[in-house]
């Protein structure tokens, strides 16, 4: 069971998990298209965040626009689970980490300001741990948004046009990086923000204006933590789709209501041949797995090999690093 919510805390969570009002007082803004108080909204979003039902209030990007990003695990001993979690999620280019049912069974994403950053990343985990890491970076996304409508658990998030990244500009990573992060919970948090960076509100809400027309910020609003409002039952599936049939598989996939995330990603030749992955968020296995039977239907994969890797427990969720010098972040998880 989920986190109870009253009425207006689901309100709050149903509604603005996109397309937060980007203007100077946002709060004011989602507080008055709610009936209630400025005052209430943030303290309702501050008691939410200590409940553990929200990450922070910020944004999402398009992968390998802003930074670079790679999905990656490894195959821990039982007995080692714990250390090696440990050891993988004090790195702060990882920003998620899960333990899931199957022999690589740690999988997290690694993120950073390039991909030489998320290299380094995978390097020190394989000479700290000792285990071999299998990276499977980004070929193609089909969905990423991973909005959860309250009210109807399976529903599609809105769909994106396309991204275009040449929008990004050189000063623009303190500002992605500060919404990876999450905004401030007071009255003008961009104008908060541009203090922090030493430019005006205006200036601070005019690029990331800018770069949510262009995609690269392919969400901003209130990010939610799922399991603790009720989706607990979670897989990644992948999919062993050749590779001239993605194109026609991956959308009819994503198209399934309750299929979440759905992209292509590299394949390891020899050791790992999945080439098309999906995620189902389900308040129970037996809703997962209906899920899945009506996706493998759907873009015409039942007969196509596949494993379905349940999520067992939650190491680490936060935003992406997006900005910072890799040499002195490395030399800071050392310490």
């Amino acid at each position: 069971m989920g986190l109870r919510l009253d009425p207006r805390d689901h309100a709050l969570l149903n509604d603005w998990q996109r397309d937060l009002p980007l203007v100077p007082r946002p709060y004011a803004a989602i507080a008055g298209a709610m009936g209630i108080g400025e005052a209430e909204v943030l303290a309702r979003l501050a008691a939410l965040g200590a409940a553990g039902a929200i990450s922070r209030v910020g944004g999402t990007f398009r992968p390998n626009t802003a930074g670079a990003s790679t999905l990656a695990a490894v195959a821990a001993p039982d007995w080692r689970i714990d250390e090696v979690a440990e050891a993988i999620g004090r790195l702060p280019g990882v920003n998620h980490s899960y333990l899931r049912e199957h022999e690589r069974n740690i999988w997290f994403v690694a993120t950073g300001p390039d991909r030489a950053h998320v290299a380094a990343t995978l390097a020190r985990i394989e000479a700290e741990t000792g285990l071999d890491v299998l990276d499977v970076p980004l070929v193609r996304p089909f969905n990423l948004d991973l909005g959860f409508s309250l009210d109807r658990p399976s529903a599609m998030p809105v769909r994106r046009g396309p991204v275009d990244a040449r929008a990004v500009e050189p000063g623009d990573a303190p500002i992605l990086q500060a919404l990876s992060d999450g905004l401030g919970l007071v009255s003008r948090p961009f104008a908060a923000l541009g203090a922090r960076l030493g430019r005006s509100e205006d200036e601070v809400l005019a690029r990331i204006r800018v770069l949510a027309a262009a995609g690269v910020v392919s969400r901003i609003g209130i990010i939610v933590r799922h399991r603790a409002l009720g989706w607990r039952s979670n897989a990644m599936v992948v999919w062993q789709v050749p590779e001239a049939d993605i194109a026609r598989a991956g959308p009819l996939l994503a198209a399934v209501p309750g299929v979440t995330l759905c992209y292509q990603r590299r394949p390891v030749p020899g050791v790992w041949p999945y080439t098309l992955y999906c995620m189902i968020h389900a308040r129970s296995r037996a809703e997962a797995i209906a899920t899945l039977e009506q996706a493998a239907e759907a873009a015409g994969l039942a007969a196509t090999p596949h494993e379905v890797l349940f999520s067992l427990r939650c190491f680490k969720q936060t935003g992406a690093l997006i900005a910072g010098n890799a040499a002195a972040e490395h030399r800071g998880g050392a310490a």
